[in-house]
């Protein structure tokens, strides 16, 4: 009797599969990058509409406004990018992408870690370009400040994109629900962080959530990072909550998708 050949079962690699999810996820950004003009449309808006108001009310050079308004519409871009982004696997959940997916020989966590990774690329390429469109108008970049930054907010942003991931399966093909938990909790974070208006002159209760926002601690390590201020105790504690959004998102976003059928 000759014996059948047999097929040994393809063992799930975490990094290999992160890498090959992460892969699969940059290409349509790579084939459009169209997309990731588009999606600057609304901090472009901000920068244009909302900086003269500041420079004009604070009476200070365009250059120092600039410097404390640009760092906050960097993570603005985070906030709004990364926040929606759980939309496009609920969309692959409502056609059915996502079911094929999960029959696949990846470990589940990877599905999750290689979608959040994806969100480093957008927000380096549109922070680069804030950059460099408020640079002519006075904003000061420090080479060293701009890299960490860069990867703070990187960091937070995973975090984040993993918490959009979660909530988007947690949803399911209820794309209202996501959108209203998604708005409901955007733009309240948005503004106690103070990153369009300083919260100095604010109520007592509003500086007193403010200061557990871990919004706010990312803004205020932005700002003292691309001052040059490295050593500030804002970019500690902005790591701190960086860190900690991530490491709460992609612990939540891998239990949701290994619970997901």
């Amino acid at each position: 009797m000759t014996a059948q050949p047999t097929t040994a079962p393809v063992r799930a690699n975490v990094a290999r599969d992160t890498r090959n999810v992460l892969v699969r996820e940059l290409r349509p950004v790579l084939r459009d990058p169209f997309t990731l003009i588009f999606s600057l449309l609304q901090p472009l808006v901000f920068l244009g509409l909302f900086a003269p108001l500041l420079i004009g009310e604070s009476g200070q050079p365009a250059g120092e406004t600039l410097q404390w308004f640009v760092p906050g519409v960097l993570v603005m871009i985070v906030l709004f990018g990364t926040g929606a982004t759980g939309s496009n696997l609920q969309y692959e959940m409502m056609t059915g992408s996502h079911e094929r997916t999960l029959v696949a020989p990846l470990a589940r966590s990877s599905l999750l870690m290689g979608r959040a990774l994806k969100e480093v690329a957008p927000i380096v390429v549109q922070s680069l370009v804030i950059v460099c469109i408020a640079w002519p108008f006075g904003f000061q970049v420090h080479v060293p400040g701009l890299v960490v930054g860069l990867a703070l907010l990187a960091v937070f942003g995973v975090g984040l994109g993993s918490l959009s991931y979660a909530l988007a399966l947690a949803t399911k093909d209820r794309e209202w629900l996501f959108w209203g938990v998604q708005q409901s909790l955007i733009f309240p974070l948005l503004i106690l962080s103070g990153m369009l208006l300083p919260l100095d002159a604010g109520p007592a209760w509003m500086r007193a959530v403010a200061a557990v926002n871990p919004v706010n601690w990312v803004v205020q390590a932005e700002r003292a990072l691309f001052a040059g201020d490295l050593g500030a105790v804002a970019v500690l504690w902005g790591w701190v909550a960086a860190l900690a959004v991530a490491v709460v998102g992609l612990w939540v976003g891998i239990r949701a998708m290994r619970r997901s059928a």
